[in-house]
């Protein structure tokens, strides 16, 4: 007589129960057993191998023994498998044709001990299909009532269960107010306000080392005590839990719950949030504002537009003469063409300089801060100047009122009003500047011109340069694939689809001395060194002697 192979397969939804000597899934494996042992003598043997799922939905078949019963269902190792009821093995009737499609496959029939199903006769496989039919109707009437339910209670105003929001904590049906992490809150929506943008506001959290609260998760998993991000600070500003509200499938019903922000705040917020998304993106918004748009001039006075231009998907943005702008191939000596890069940097640069001294620059406005404010005074300026290193769109715009560039030095003019209110002083009445002066002046350099500091570094010292820094690394990886014999010039060459002669130069620069690679991807070399001038430099191996070969090439 030929032996069946019979594995019995068991599952249980919730895992209420399990933890008992005899749950449910025991007693459908005993049922399941019996069965078996009842076909004894048509050759029926259970597996000793244990397929039980338990605290797991039927809905899908994303299930640990399930999955194990179908790889030795694939290997042939089953012949029937046996289960309490057809829907302990699945509740749709979609995965259940995948399953039957499966068993066929491999030549293994189904059977459901309290139904007498057998999947081997076209009646019983009619059969399973209309009782799976309604065992997936009443898994969809069940979500049905569920999602009715939810709604009701909203409805009400209550809370219907997850993480709660930053500022409340669970209280049964509603939440109850955390004062500390409601502070945070109150705050993060008072600095949008003042600020006007969600990225100066988390640039503002970040500088200040504000982040958020440490929590604990109703499963005991720790939260926060960490950063905000950019999306966490939009889903508190736009969170209405905040103003007492549960929103729910687009109604709006009022909470059981007391709000943490003033209704007119909230609505200002909101206003706020959507004239920055609507129409054109907002300077603070774009991914390369111009910082100085409307603000520089040149040495006659006359102002200098932004424009840009566009090489592949690179954009390079420029503050142009009007002769220019109208006539870009124009040789005219009169107009200029300066990166915006590189002034923007030189203006930022300048004005943190002068803000790393508050108190001397206060005094040059005829400002005297009271001894019990210098302190106070110290730490703005301080912060004030990171700020600014940073080009913070809004913060530059309202300090700076005129860019002069010349071709020796560019002068900024900076509101003392403006400021002083930054830090926090009594403003003056009249719209008093003070002038400050960079010491850059323009330069050609290759086919570009730049700005640069009387000492010969670039305007933008401290920011490395992409293609300086991108031949560098590029040198090591040839050279380290060159010495171990991996490949040659020649394939380098042409997998690159470069000459041969720029790869041999590339690669020299590996030999560079530390001394000079430091400076480069410091970003502090003289401007006048270019990715042409770098690679065309003959290098000699001393090192000593490198720099004058090199950056005074």
């Amino acid at each position: 007589m030929k032996k069946i192979r019979c594995a019995i397969y068991t599952r249980k939804s919730s895992e209420e129960g399990l933890e008992q000597d005899f749950n449910s899934l025991h007693a459908q494996r005993e049922a399941c057993a019996a069965y078996v042992l009842s076909q004894a003598s048509e050759g029926w043997s259970a597996l000793p191998e244990v397929y039980d799922d338990g605290g797991l939905s039927g809905g899908n078949l994303a299930r640990p023994a399930l999955t194990l019963l179908l790889d030795d269902i694939a290997a042939g190792r089953i012949d029937i498998v046996v289960v309490y009821k057809v829907d302990r093995l699945t509740r749709s009737l979609l995965d259940f044709a995948k399953l039957v499609e499966a068993f066929d496959k491999a030549g293994t029939s189904f059977v459901s001990i309290t139904q007498s199903f057998n999947t081997t006769t076209s009646m019983g496989r009619l059969t399973l299909n209309m009782l799976l039919s309604f065992a997936q109707f009443e898994r969809e009437v069940t979500a049905e009532r569920i999602r009715d339910k939810i709604a009701a209670s909203k409805a009400r105003g209550m809370w219907m269960g997850g993480t709660p929001p930053l500022g409340y904590r669970p209280d049964g049906r509603t939440l109850a107010i955390v004062e500390d992490h409601a502070k945070v809150v109150r705050d993060i929506f008072a600095r949008y306000l003042d600020l006007g943008n969600v990225r100066l506001l988390y640039n503002a959290l970040i500088d200040e080392g504000i982040g958020v609260p440490r929590r604990t998760a109703s499963t005991g998993r720790p939260m926060g005590g960490c950063a905000f991000s950019r999306g966490q600070l939009y889903k508190i500003l736009t969170n209405p839990i905040y103003i007492g509200e549960i929103h729910h499938q687009g109604r709006t019903y009022k909470g059981l719950h007391t709000g943490i922000i003033e209704r007119a705040v909230w609505e200002e917020v909101q206003s706020r949030l959507s004239n920055n998304l609507q129409g054109e993106r907002s300077p603070g918004q774009a991914k390369s504002p111009s910082l100085l748009a409307g603000l520089i001039v040149d040495e006659a006075g006359e102002p200098l537009v932004a424009t840009h231009a566009c090489k592949g998907k690179v954009r390079y943005r420029y503050y142009v003469s009007r002769t220019l702008q109208h006539d870009p191939d124009s040789t005219s000596t009169m107009g200029m063409r300066i990166p915006s890069r590189e002034i923007e940097a030189a203006v930022a640069e300048r004005l943190a300089e002068a803000l790393d001294d508050p108190l001397a620059l206060l005094a040059s406005a005829g400002i005297a801060p009271k001894p019990d404010e210098v302190r106070a005074t110290m730490a703005s300026a301080e912060k004030l100047a990171g700020a600014v290193r940073r080009k913070e769109f809004m913060l530059v715009r309202k300090l700076v009122t005129r860019v002069q560039a010349t071709s020796r030095e560019v002068r900024v003019e900076l509101l003392i009003s403006a400021l002083a209110a930054k830090l926090g002083l009594e403003t003056p009445g009249e719209d008093a500047t003070v002038q400050l002066t960079s010491p850059v002046r323009l330069t050609r350099t290759g086919m570009a011109v730049r700005l640069v500091h009387t000492n010969g570094t670039a305007a933008t010292a401290g920011t490395p340069a992409p293609a300086l820094v991108k031949h560098i690394l590029q040198a090591r990886e040839w050279w380290s694939r060159l010495a171990t014999g991996e490949t040659d010039i020649t394939t380098i060459a042409k997998v690159e689809g470069i000459n041969k002669s720029w790869v041999s130069r590339v690669v020299r620069l590996n030999f560079l001395a530390p001394k000079l690679v430091d400076e480069i991807l410091a970003g502090t070399q003289p401007a006048r060194l270019t990715t042409r001038s770098l690679v065309s430099a003959e290098i000699p191996t001393d090192w000593n002697r490198q720099r004058e070969a090199v950056f005074e090439h």
